[in-house]
């Protein structure tokens, strides 16, 4: 309630002016463009016998629609423009205290809906969600299950009005109860844990409002209150595995609208920068493809002992014949052939499996050394028939 100089009341002024010609405009032109779209496109819902445009059940757009009128209503009780508006005033420039906004509640309305347009702001921040995809996926979790706690929510509701016309009827004494709206509002309190504790004593004194609150406490907040977590529970584990394909879907379908309002000039630079006409290297001096972009790691990240890039000598040139593919080595193949077969056997069998794996990977290496252990058989059988 300070007083402001003309520094403080001359930056309030280009803030709010700023507000309302950036924030609240763009806003504008935004909803004239998606009512004309739906217009052209007549893309209406019907809601019992009024057609909605269809942009309106978004939730984004409703939203920005909503902000709009906020701030339409913020600027008709803007307080610096009714004192600017009076002739001889105070003598401070872009003040918000004059006769004409004093007393006349213009200033508890503009603060009233201030409080609203910035809830309304922060309501839209969350389609940045998207730039991760774990806290994207938690957003549309908590949509999901809103439902669960609007059906906590009626069913405390429910519960209130029953026990507080009930309570209405008994013959008591506590003011708290004494009709049906102060015992609607001190169950509510009780329920929220802002009840004041010495207004327990007069409840205590009697017995059956006693006993009707403790009842009341029992089921709201020790069984409603649990079933809610339960409900949360159960629905988040049941949700969050198709939430996260939803948050994929979400983030390319933003993408998408975005880049329809991206400029031919500002894509080609956007395309340049990607560099993606540059051939990528396999390793360091091991050039490869182009049309691509390189994401390096270190090399222990995945370790790996085959090379999977299949090499072709000879030119690169695109009017060659692809040369033909020469076939590698058969047993090598054979080999690893057999070697999988064996994993993936060892795996299903039950019981012995780590013996059986430990059997298959040596008999593996006896059949690798096969040929050899053979040839040295031989060449020792015909030492010893030499002998003779």
């Amino acid at each position: 309630d300070g007083k402001e100089d003309d520094t403080q009341r001359i930056a309030t002024f280009v803030c709010r002016v700023f507000i309302y010609i950036g924030s609240m405009g763009q806003l504008f032109v935004n909803q004239v463009r998606y009512l004309v779209s739906n217009c052209k496109t007549k893309s209406f819902v019907s809601v019992g016998c009024i057609k909605v445009p269809e942009y309106l059940f978004d939730m984004q757009k409703l939203g920005a629609l909503a902000l709009l009128t906020v701030l339409f209503l913020m600027c008709t009780q803007e307080p610096i423009f009714h004192c600017a508006a009076e002739v001889g005033g105070n003598g401070d420039l872009f003040t918000q205290r004059c006769p004409s906004v004093e007393g006349t509640g213009r200033q508890d309305a503009y603060s009233a809906l201030s409080m609203i347009a910035l809830l309304l702001y922060w309501g839209l921040l969350v389609d940045l969600t998207i730039f991760s995809m774990r806290i994207s996926a938690y957003t549309l979790v908590c949509g999901r299950v809103l439902s669960e706690l609007g059906l906590f929510l009626g069913g405390m509701c429910f519960l209130v009005l029953a026990f507080s016309s009930s309570i209405g009827a008994l013959k008591h004494k506590s003011k708290d109860f004494s009709d049906i709206p102060k015992g609607a509002l001190s169950l509510l309190e009780i329920t929220l844990g802002l009840f004041p504790t010495e207004h327990f004593m007069s409840v205590q004194k009697e017995v059956p409002v006693l006993i009707a609150v403790s009842l009341f406490i029992i089921i709201v907040t020790v069984f409603l209150l649990n079933l809610l977590v339960a409900q949360l529970n159960g629905a988040y584990h049941a949700i969050y595995a198709d939430m996260v394909g939803f948050a994929r879907l979400t983030r390319g379908t933003i993408i998408v609208s975005t880049l329809a309002g991206v400029s031919d000039k500002r894509w080609d630079r956007f395309l340049f920068a990607l560099k993606l006409e540059e051939k990528m290297e396999f390793n360091e001096g091991d050039v490869g493809l182009a049309g691509g972009i390189q994401v390096l790691e270190p090399s222990s990240a995945n370790p790996t002992a085959v090379d999977t890039i299949k090499r072709f000598a000879g030119s690169t040139s695109s009017r060659m014949p692809w040369p033909p593919e020469q076939g590698g080595n058969d047993e090598d193949d054979k080999f690893e052939r057999l070697e999988k077969v064996i994993l993936r056997a060892t795996k299903k069998m039950s019981g012995r499996g780590g013996k059986k794996r430990g059997a298959g990977s040596s008999s593996m290496g006896y059949s690798s050394s096969g040929d050899s252990a053979s040839g040295v058989s031989s060449g020792s059988g015909g030492s010893e028939m030499g002998e003779e």
